[in-house]
């Protein structure tokens, strides 16, 4: 497969490959944050839909403001408008925002029923298989990146370990039959990492690549929220006013962000294993300081969010190309 304007890979060197996982790690444990909020703010509108808007439009504004009042923002948005006429970044390239409003929104229609577990779980699931093909096909700015056996042993052992950890706390049998749509998210968001990295590359601002994926992710939500609104009428919930509930989005900015910068140096498999440890990480903590009734940790947990960290240092040291 040849992509056009694609960019000499850069060196991998261990210095690098650790700052990209340590800051992945990071992300994933934002994501774990950014899932319980639109989850709940999910419930509270009594749409799944509107609650991905929200969240993507708030990121969008704060994006709207910021970009344009930095310098390498301005900068960014004239080297992606010059990438673009020139054919050096295709527009299919800058679509990996809707991919984004795929997961954000299955967060506020599957969360409140499935439950966090399930919800990571089918995510994981979908990313560790889809980032082998995306790194595999070098649709990400890093090139092409064989499938060795310590990559895939570790691909398999993170959603091994993710189960091990959520198991004691799958949901229903009878609600698994909506884990299709985070399976779905799951596969889309190795994607979207990989041509949001060759974004911020053509671009040369990670803001600026953020703002293009909030920006289109914004309007394929609110198509799609239109559409609902005209059929089945205006959710039955209302706006909490818990300010709270309405961080999703700038998580989100952090999330995108981190992954632009730093998946050209970690390929998309090894940010994506990275990223699933800081998702668990973060459920792990979030359940100690904010215990209930149905999630408190227990050994099992614990040993599937350390063996989530041994998988990726198992793909790690089978990244070197």
């Amino acid at each position: 497969m040849t992509h056009t304007g694609a960019t000499a890979a850069p060196v991998l060197t261990p210095a690098r490959r650790a700052l990209g996982v340590g800051l992945a790690v990071a992300s994933g444990v934002a994501v774990a944050a950014q899932s319980r909020v639109n989850g709940e703010l999910g419930v509270r509108l009594q749409d799944g839909i509107a609650a991905a808007l929200v969240s993507f439009g708030v990121g969008l504004m704060v994006l709207a403001v910021l970009v344009p009042a930095l310098p390498g923002g301005r900068r960014g948005l004239r080297m992606l408008r010059r990438a673009l006429t020139e054919g050096t970044l295709r527009p299919w390239q800058c679509l990996g925002g809707l991919c984004g409003a795929l997961l954000v929104a299955t967060q506020g229609l599957t969360v409140g029923v499935l439950g966090v577990a399930v919800f990571t779980v089918t995510v994981v699931a979908g990313q560790s298989a889809s980032s082998l093909v995306v790194d595999r096909f070098g649709i990400g700015p890093g090139g092409a990146q064989p499938v060795t056996g310590a990559r895939l042993a570790g691909a398999v052992l993170t959603v091994l370990a993710v189960l091990l950890a959520v198991g004691d706390r799958l949901a229903d049998p009878a609600a698994l039959a909506l884990a299709a749509l985070p399976l779905l998210a799951g596969l889309a968001v190795a994607w979207q990492q990989a041509v949001n990295g060759r974004v911020g590359i053509a671009a040369g601002s990670v803001l600026t690549a953020t703002l293009v994926n909030f920006a289109v992710g914004t309007v394929g939500l609110l198509v799609v929220f239109l559409v609902d609104l005209a059929l089945r009428g205006r959710p039955g919930g209302a706006f909490p006013a818990e300010p709270w509930l309405y961080v999703g989005g700038p998580i989100g900015i952090v999330f995108i962000a981190i992954a632009a910068a730093v998946v050209r140096f970690t390929g998309v498999l090894l940010l994506g294993l990275a990223t699933i440890s800081g998702q668990v990480l973060g459920a792990v903590a979030m359940d100690v300081v904010f215990p209930t009734a149905a999630t408190q940790p227990g050994p099992r947990t614990l040993l599937g969010t350390a063996l989530t960290l041994v998988a990726v240092l198992i793909a790690a040291l089978g990244s070197r190309r």
